[in-house]
């Protein structure tokens, strides 16, 4: 599978390497109740980072809409999977609205689930 989701930093230590994998995972478990593909595979992350100084994840992620119905019940699944990995003491969990979402965003699997391609 194709990954087209753009990480906006580069983990540089094996500490980092190591969170953001797993963070990877676990959002890979997220699912949209209305759609059948994870939040990573339709390009909702946006950025994810760890700063080892102060022990934090950074996650931006976005929804498919800014009316999504279900966003509080994604937004919390998140979050509840990101402070489950161990080495972070806090989640910085951001939703953004910038860049707007779109169909391009989503991996190849994604599109294939969804019948885009």
């Amino acid at each position: 599978m194709e990954d087209t989701n753009k990480i906006t930093e580069v983990p540089q230590s094996e500490e980092e390497m190591q969170i953001v994998a797993k963070a990877i995972e676990m959002l890979k478990t997220v699912y949209d109740p209305e759609i059948p593909v994870n939040v990573y595979d339709l390009g909702l992350i946006y950025r994810i980072d760890y700063t080892e100084s102060d022990k934090t994840l950074h996650v931006d992620m976005t929804l498919t809409a800014p009316s999504c119905p279900a966003a509080d019940f994604i937004l919390e699944d998140v979050r509840q999977k990101l402070v489950s990995i161990k080495g972070p003491e806090k989640v910085d969990l951001r939703l953004v609205f910038e860049p707007e979402w779109s169909q391009d965003m989503m991996s190849e699997e994604a599109k294939l689930e969804l019948g885009f391609l």
